[in-house]
């Protein structure tokens, strides 16, 4: 019997990476989109070496329309209809409300909301009938308490959760729609080690969450045939907490602390 099929995007590396590799654990096949750069994670590459399963790499540019169609054929030739997407890709660019322009806005509409859309539907048309897929939607706990930081970047994201709920229900019975919405995970080379220690410290749980702890909240839900429209945060309780600054501006070391 052919292993199942999991589609991944942006899945090579960082956070997609560790979900490609707890799910290259538990025995899926693995189609990996990058954007432009489909090197893999060193770790991730270990896994699929150890594991042996079988797995490609796709590039395409999400925001645009018609390279998804183009990516989704490209999936589905290699490996058949995907049991599974894993909607991973995210644009995430500075701005406010002020600075934004019109065409990050679009561009982080069409990268962080519209292709998840578009591919979860894309799932359904070619589901068989009787058969059941799952789509998981990769979020942010700042959904729960919106601030100013990273305008473009929010509203998308806010575009998206609201897009759950329709999806699962109007694609069910064929395919389940859940969500994960991560804190901060990886850090980028803007923050401190310091920083992130007090940081953990504002977490309700006084933790942040890892790679890890994500990969195994989608591989769940990729295996829950009960649930769907649901949102698991993975985020050290930070939802529900109202942060007034996205995390990088928050806890800063005394030497890199903005002007007033």
């Amino acid at each position: 019997m052919t292993a199942p099929l999991a589609f991944i995007t942006a899945g090579t590396r960082r956070v997609g990476a560790a979900i490609a590799g707890e799910l290259a654990r538990r025995g899926w096949r693995l189609a990996l989109h990058a954007r432009a750069d489909a090197t893999l994670d060193p770790a991730l590459a270990d896994v699929l070496a150890e594991t042996g399963v079988a797995h490609h790499q796709f590039i395409a540019d999400l925001a645009d329309p018609e390279a998804i169609d183009r990516l989704w054929a490209e999936v589905t030739a290699w490996g058949g209809v995907p049991s599974l997407v894993v909607n991973n890709a995210s644009l995430f660019l500075d701005d406010d409300a002020a600075s934004a322009t019109a065409v990050s806005i679009r561009r982080h509409q069409a990268v962080n909301c519209d292709a998840p859309v578009q591919l979860t539907r894309l799932l359904w048309r070619d589901t068989p009938e009787g058969q059941q897929a799952a789509s998981v939607l990769l979020l942010d706990q700042r959904i729960a308490h919106p601030h100013g930081d990273q305008f473009a970047y929010t509203l998308s994201k806010l575009a998206l959760a609201a897009a759950l709920p329709l999806l699962a229900r109007s694609l069910a019975p064929r395919v389940r729609v859940n969500a994960v919405a991560p804190g901060l995970t990886l850090p980028t080379a803007d923050y401190s080690p310091a920083q992130m220690q007090r940081l953990a410290a504002l977490m309700p749980l006084e933790r942040l969450p890892d790679p890890a702890a994500l990969a195994s909240a989608v591989a769940w839900l990729a295996e829950a045939p009960a649930v769907t429209g649901q949102t698991i945060f993975v985020d050290g309780g930070a939802h529900l907490v109202a942060f007034d600054r996205d995390f990088v501006a928050l806890e800063r070391d005394e030497a890199v602390r903005p002007s007033p």
